[in-house]
């Protein structure tokens, strides 16, 4: 497992290795995530949080992917991961409670993946001082 200015170069690597002649590209696709991920990790996530965003437009452009609703959550969670390390828990609060009410519909409300979703909104809402509001989310998961 790497970590630091190594992960951060294998991040660019994978990028440089892996990005395709085709826009939509698997490779492309996760080499982006590879690098976004890297970056985040490595402190810079106002460097990441454009790659994120341009993962997030791709995965929705895509067409092949069989999983693609679950490829865009995961994408619009990156962004947001990348919008509360910056301090902008106002926008990655409203991705998280899409990102929720979209697992609700496509997975259920008892479903693992969508409770860690309710989870991130009541941290969310924690770091913006709604402990109140964070407390409501807390007791409806538990």
């Amino acid at each position: 497992e790497f970590h630091g200015p190594v992960f951060l170069a294998l991040g660019w690597a994978c990028w440089r290795t892996y990005v395709s002649p085709s826009e939509t590209g698997e490779s492309r696709c996760n080499a982006m995530m590879v690098l976004g991920n890297a970056l985040r990790l490595g402190e810079r996530a106002s460097e990441a949080l454009p790659v994120f965003e341009a993962h997030l437009a791709l995965s929705r452009r895509r067409e092949e992917w069989t999983h693609k609703e679950e490829e865009i959550l995961d994408a619009q969670d990156s962004v947001a991961d990348c919008l509360c390390d910056l301090g902008r828990h106002d926008e990655a609060l409203v991705l998280w409670r899409e990102i929720y009410a979209r697992r609700v519909d496509t997975l259920g409300v008892s479903h693992e993946t969508t409770i860690d979703s309710q989870n991130v909104n009541a941290i969310c809402l924690d770091k913006m001082g709604r402990h109140d509001e964070a407390l409501v989310l807390r007791r409806v998961i538990y």
